[in-house]
């Protein structure tokens, strides 16, 4: 019995030595944040016409869709740089909400079809805008600007954010008057990218298109750290 109640007190006191040396870690988060010029944007155009025949409706914005991706062909746009997002077909009602109480009616038909495109090279951009206007385009549903390899910007902002991490680590063990140990674990979230609060003057109207201004866009990298306290 006196070996067991020895055996079990050496195992509190093993744990208690464990859970005491987990607890002596300073632990923190940081942020690391690259900026650049964008090679590439992003932008969502589509083409909507109502008639009263729903085949009309959808014929019309099939005829200016195709004549918008021949022309985005022709513009130098890769196939693999073309997706469709939508494509609808939806009633026009008459009399709904009708203070007489008319029995709803539909008058019409709504056909859209939505286009994602990817523009490699940025100063053709302002000339495929204007070109697709020209085409029929009428739904513009957002323009976003990136980068086609942000691996290399990631890793910066990652480097960024370890030293930054690092330096309060030290900081905090300073003020502590303890000694900062090992890393003990990390980990990271990509912030992914966003536009830069500072914009940069880009014109992209060089041959009479419509003007965009590509600015600079951010690839931040967040990562939280915990290092040991050395005796």
């Amino acid at each position: 019995m006196k070996k067991i109640a020895f055996l079990a007190a050496m195992m509190a006191m093993t744990a208690a030595g464990i859970a005491h040396a987990e607890e002596r870690r300073i632990t923190v988060d940081a942020a690391g944040t690259v900026q650049a010029a964008p090679d590439m944007a992003t932008i969502t155009l589509g083409v909507t016409n109502e008639d009263p025949e729903a085949s009309n409706a959808m014929q019309a914005t099939s005829d200016a869709v195709a004549q918008i991706l021949n022309r985005l062909e022709d513009m130098g746009i890769e196939s693999r740089d073309v997706q469709t997002r939508d494509l609808s077909l939806s009633p026009v009602w008459s009399g709904r909400n009708s203070p007489s109480g008319e029995r709803p009616e539909i008058s019409g038909f709504v056909a859209s079809n939505n286009v994602q495109v990817r523009v490699r090279d940025l100063t053709k951009l302002g000339t495929i805008m204007d070109a697709v206007i020209q085409d029929g385009a009428n739904d513009f549903g957002g323009l976003s600007f990136g980068v086609q390899d942000p691996a290399p910007l990631q890793a910066e902002a990652r480097a960024k954010a370890v030293a930054e991490a690092t330096a309060k680590a030290e900081q905090l063990a300073q003020a502590a008057s303890v000694t900062l140990g090992q890393v003990q674990t990390i980990s990271e979230q990509v912030g992914g990218i966003r536009p830069a609060s500072q914009m940069r003057a880009m014109s992209m109207a060089e041959a009479g298109g419509v003007p965009v201004a590509g600015g600079e866009i951010s690839v931040s990298v967040n990562v939280s750290m915990e290092f040991g306290i050395s005796d």
